[in-house]
């Protein structure tokens, strides 16, 4: 009789304890939000650590991510950008690779209630609402920065002549766009500056030498000064340089745009005169963008993080490692 009164006692008690258990609410494992983004490729350094931070920034954050590579194709962009529709994300963020062409993937998106973040480049379109907003480098005003420091550097050599080769980001991008124009109107005002020639080296390293080996056939030594758009196009060129006899950052003053290590240790090296940064460390601040978004919060329209200049004129040994 006692062991049946015990045994009835353990189940009223394992019945309350499991219903007990019961009760507590569930931890959810659903993420905070899903985002969609579209990567132009893995062409450069910039880009490699670009993805890298935004997906080490949405595993902070607890984010889930759908990330795509486009390959350098706009085709596999857009087809990116309707599969996140199809797959009801919250929010998409793309870097767009040319400026046109965006306007009926988009319409769709915005016809879906899906709030479009674009991410280091902008886009050309007459239809107002189909982004929410840019996150990314001023490039009008890191071509500024790259004309003023040749201003400068003019002025220490006493240079009374400069004859100038432009090597360009891919035709048609915001970058290209912004960073030329930027640099043509800091150096507009003096009369010094010639620019011989501009060329499209699709911000790619190999475009970035056969560039160079043409420019070097056309004009030699003439050559005062190469304007290269980013880091990978200059690094392609630098071995030309050296092929054709001349000590680049001597003989020619080399201006690159991006930060990127591989060009901090060439400025180190004397080869480079001057970067002019653009950080790809975006991840954090989309992150806390399409947060608000979902909140449906207001957010800036351009969102700018803050860049600045590495060059021979301060000392080079101080600057931190780059990460990309």
């Amino acid at each position: 009789m006692k062991k049946k009164l015990l045994v009835l006692i353990c189940l009223i008690l394992s019945f309350v304890l499991c219903t007990g258990c019961s009760k507590e609410p569930e931890q959810s494992n659903e993420p905070s939000l899903l985002l969609g983004f579209s990567q132009i490729g893995s062409e450069s350094a910039w880009r490699i650590g670009n993805t890298r931070d935004i997906e080490e920034a949405a595993g902070k954050q607890g984010i889930s991510l759908m990330l795509e590579n486009a390959n350098q194709k706009q085709e596999n962009q857009i087809a990116a950008i309707r599969r996140f529709i199809a797959y009801k994300v919250d929010v998409i963020a793309f870097s767009p690779i040319v400026e046109d062409g965006w306007d009926n993937v988009l319409k769709e998106a915005k016809d879906a209630g899906i709030p479009v973040i674009l991410v280091d480049r902008d886009i050309s379109t007459e239809k107002e609402g189909l982004t929410s907003c840019l996150i990314g480098a001023d490039f009008y005003r890191e071509g500024q920065m790259a004309g003023e420091y040749l201003i400068r550097k003019a002025d220490s050599l006493g240079l009374e002549n400069v004859n100038i080769v432009e090597i360009t980001g891919t035709i048609n991008s915001t970058p290209m766009r912004q960073r030329q124009a930027g640099f043509m109107d800091a150096i507009a005002g003096d009369t010094r500056m010639n620019v011989m020639e501009s060329i499209d080296g699709d911000f790619l390293k190999s475009r970035g030498e056969e560039n160079m080996r043409y420019l070097l056939d056309k004009y030699g030594e003439d050559i005062d000064v190469v304007f290269s758009h980013n880091d990978e196009m200059t690094l392609g060129a630098l071995p030309e340089i050296e092929k054709a006899g001349f000590i680049p950052g001597k003989d020619m003053i080399i201006i690159s745009i991006d930060g990127g290590q591989d060009a901090i240790n060439v400025l180190k090296e004397g080869k480079i005169n001057c970067v002019v940064e653009c950080t790809p460390k975006l991840g954090g601040i989309l992150m806390d963008t399409a947060l608000k978004l979902k909140a449906g919060e207001a957010v800036k329209e351009i969102i700018h993080p803050d860049e600045q200049v590495f060059s021979d004129e301060q000392d080079t040994a101080k600057i931190e490692p780059r990460g990309y």
